[in-house]
């Protein structure tokens, strides 16, 4: 462990603070100035505060789906620049295979110097709708990264100030909505300039030598509370095994789409931790392959959620010198060059981080949380809008079940585990796009019933406006594999996807690829729910009540699931009581 540098405990906490808030009003910065909907309304982005080697000091309140691979993108640019690096630089890299996470986010970072001393970097991950490829949005089921859209290595766009603009035009050049793509490039370069004026200010408050001893204190403090936080926790070990729907490839001729599984064992022994994938499929021919600083992702977002339940642990790469991840080379949890990724970035570590919960029930039942939904549910759209004639690209996240925990109920229809994206507002869905939200709501008995009950799931239905023929893509995971329910807790609702075409028929979509959608077709979607904890028949009757007053459960389900035999009166009652 590492000890406590000698500092005045107050301007250090003052210090600490001001590099957080760094992160955090970058987010603003990129919100009030992006073009696109994925970004300035529902958030798919993440800002961060990094020392001159690359580790994370501060991440705002963004994605932790990034918690774990934001660092090994800024590395990627150390590394591949050294010292070639000045003031009014910028870089760009979305590479997966050179710490990026799938193509869509597209990493621009930012040196900061103070006197010519290199102080760190400010970088913002953003996800934009579409990067090439076969597929609007870059969704498509293929079997190498060659066929996922553009992948820019480590790239200096800005040198000194001056723009690349060859650079900028090769990769608007490759992308359908050039117009959008440079108002969020934009929107990138302004905010990582505002995080590299507030270190500087920092710098001169503080001196420019006493900044970066003050960033690494930073690390050094979370790695201390973190290594304190497992002393305080039992020591032992834990299993859980799960298996995925698919990858989106058909692997037989009545397109079939074959399960693989992932393995993982958790060893805690006083103030360090193991996470070991041994065992785990090998990398499969679809896009839901993980590198390996995916799938840590995943995983510091389970542990952190369990260790540190109370958030008192400020989320950068000293938190993490307390963990190991393990995975076999080529395999689905740490992929080899030139697997396909592009799903694997949010359903695998959507995946790891539920399946963590899972292997730390054996040793810390009080800690953890049922499965939640388990995928983020990527729907795109795109074609030519007939309101404009401009070409569109539509990328949404929908929201299901929050996972029930050890003393409360989970929470319906919100981002969960990896993801702490928003709703876009559908107001902002329809002025940008040629198509309706006609439902969206929450779905009943979509929670596992438990002692306390999973979060629900939502139904949605898109219908695409007269002239608005489109190529649909989804990203689904828990079609056939419900979220796990935990200590006698039942699993939760499986999803499901609908495609009505104007002629009246209708088929189920698969869990994953691309899909032709004419215009008037709707699109009816239901999210998984989550898992419930605990044992149904421990579920306290007004609880019942309650949930068959809100709509969460139905009178069938609470006989089904609980076995009520009068639901009516239980609901008699929650409403004389509520």
């Amino acid at each position: 462990m590492t000890k406590p540098r000698r500092k005045d405990p107050a301007a250090f906490e003052i210090a600490k603070n001001a590099l957080f808030k760094i992160a955090e009003e970058m987010r603003v910065i990129l919100c009030k100035t992006a073009y696109s909907p994925i970004l300035k309304s529902a958030g798919d982005f993440s800002c961060g505060v990094f020392d001159a080697e690359g580790a994370m000091v501060a991440q705002g309140i963004d994605l932790p789906i990034h918690l774990g691979s934001m660092p090994d993108a800024v590395r990627a640019i150390v590394t591949a620049f050294g010292g070639d690096v000045h003031d009014g630089d910028v870089f760009i890299h979305n590479d997966p295979y050179f710490g990026g996470s799938h193509l869509p986010d597209v990493n621009v970072i930012r040196p900061a110097f103070h006197d010519g001393l290199l102080l760190g970097y400010t970088c913002l991950r953003a996800h934009w709708p579409d990067v090439g490829s076969a597929t609007p949005g870059s969704y498509g089921a293929v079997t190498e990264i060659y066929g996922e859209g553009l992948r820019l290595p480590p790239l200096r766009l800005v040198a000194k100030g001056v723009m690349n603009a060859d650079l900028e035009k090769l990769i608007l050049a490759n992308v359908r909505t050039p117009a959008e793509r440079r108002g969020d490039l934009g929107a990138q370069l302004a905010a990582t300039l505002r995080g590299v004026q507030r270190l500087q200010e920092l710098a001169q408050r503080y001196g420019a030598r006493e900044l970066v001893e003050t960033m690494a204190e930073v690390m050094d403090y979370s790695e201390r509370l973190m290594r304190v936080a497992l002393v305080d926790l039992p020591d032992g070990e834990g299993t859980f095994e799960d298996f995925c729907d698919g990858d989106g490839i058909a692997d037989d001729a009545d397109g079939n789409d074959t399960r693989f599984r992932v393995r993982m064992h958790i060893k805690k022994s006083g103030d360090r931790l193991v996470v070991d994938f041994a065992g785990s499929d090998p990398q499969v021919k679809g896009p839901m392959n993980a590198p390996l600083s995916v799938t840590a992702s995943g995983v510091y977002c389970g542990l952190k959620m369990a260790v540190d339940p109370g958030s008192l642990i400020p989320p950068n790469s000293g938190c993490w010198r307390a963990i190991s991840v393990v995975a076999p080379q080529a395999s689905v949890v740490n992929a080899a060059f030139p697997a396909p990724v592009v799903y694997a970035n949010h359903e695998m570590s959507h995946r790891v981080a539920d399946m963590v919960m899972g292997a730390l029930a054996a040793i810390w039942p009080d800690r953890v949380m049922a499965c939640s939904q388990g995928t983020s549910a990527v729907v795109t759209f795109g074609g030519v809008d007939p309101r404009s004639g401009a070409r569109y690209v539509s990328y949404e996240t929908i929201k299901g079940g929050f996972g029930a925990r050890p003393n409360k109920d989970g929470i319906n229809t919100i981002a969960s585990g990896i993801s702490n994206t928003m709703n876009t507002p559908i107001e902002v869905l329809e002025m940008a796009f040629p198509l309706r939200v006609e439902r969206y709501a929450v779905n009943p008995d979509s929670g596992g019933a438990g002692q306390f009950r999973g979060g629900c799931g939502a139904v949605r239905r898109w219908r695409l406006l007269p002239g608005a023929d489109a190529v649909g893509s989804l990203c689904m995971e828990r079609m056939t594999s419900p979220p796990f329910g935990l200590m006698g807790g039942k699993a939760g609702a499986a999803a499901v996807v609908t495609l009505t075409t104007p002629d009246g028929k209708s088929r189920n979509l698969p869990c994953k690829g691309a899909f032709q959608a004419p215009a008037g077709s709707v699109i009816d979607m239901v999210t998984p729910g989550s898992g419930g904890f605990g044992v149904p028949a421990k579920r306290a009757p007004e609880a019942i009540g309650r949930d068959l007053l809100d709509g969460y459960v139905t009178s069938d389900g609470a006989t089904r699931d609980y076995g009520v035999g009068t639901p009516g009166e239980l609901l008699v009652r929650a409403r004389k009581e509520g």
